[in-house]
């Protein structure tokens, strides 16, 4: 069975969560705004009383080094109340300046929210994205119908994560969750993932895979 991952944000807590991937020789996808980033670390926003910290532009490519890397929109709107050259620097500009900034083709979508609509997905698809992650009601497949209508199993911290893991592995399809790595906001939290991702790395019926890697030839990680 595939095992699919993919944080979005790009916080500093990612740098913490890399690690531990890479321990466990886990495969994961970072959703990330590039025209949010500063050259240093930066304050995002409060998160239940804590502060949420950007990473600075410049270690981006250090710190997600073996990673795929997709856009996230250039800012985190919500794209369903965009239309037009707003909606389409948002798509397009965001992946060109990952790509420049990773020297490689960024070839996935996250939408802001998981939001979208008939004219997002328009959008997403004329700017030639080859897949994209978002959610809507009755719409989970693996894989799905249409690879830019491809939505998760569940969150990382989904009381239920277990039951879907086993439930995906009997019906022979994959497994997906998605999250940010500040919601691992406990010690506790973080060596209960890390167990979850020892288990699943253990597991002899499943494979880490990139989202990109379903839709297209395999590339060089970064």
């Amino acid at each position: 069975m595939k095992i699919l991952q993919c944080w979005d944000d790009g916080v500093v807590s990612d740098a913490r969560l890399v690690d531990l991937l890479r321990r466990h020789g886990a495969k994961a996808t970072f959703s990330l705004n590039p025209g949010l980033y500063q050259n240093n670390r930066s304050f995002g926003w409060l998160s239940e009383g804590r502060e949420i910290w950007r990473l600075g532009l410049q270690e981006l490519p250090a710190v997600y080094q073996g990673f795929e890397i997709c856009s996230h929109s250039m800012t985190h709107p919500y794209l369903t109340d965009l239309d037009g050259s707003r909606l389409d620097w948002e798509i397009r500009a965001s992946r060109d300046l990952l790509e420049q900034l990773f020297s490689r083709p960024v070839t996935g979508f996250c939408y802001p929210f998981n939001a979208y609509n008939d004219p997002v997905l328009s959008a997403v698809r004329s700017a030639g994205y080859h897949w994209g992650r978002g959610k809507r009601e009755g719409l989970h497949r693996f894989p799905p119908v249409d690879p830019l209508e491809f939505s998760p199993t569940c969150r990382v911290l989904d009381p239920e994560f277990w039951r879907k893991y086993e439930g995906a592995k009997k019906t022979g399809g994959g497994f997906f969750f998605w999250g940010h790595s500040y919601e691992l906001s406990t010690e506790a939290l973080w060596d209960d993932f890390e167990r979850r991702i020892e288990r699943i790395s253990s597991d002899g019926d499943t494979e880490w895979s990139f989202i990109g890697d379903l839709f297209e030839p395999p590339l060089m990680p970064i």
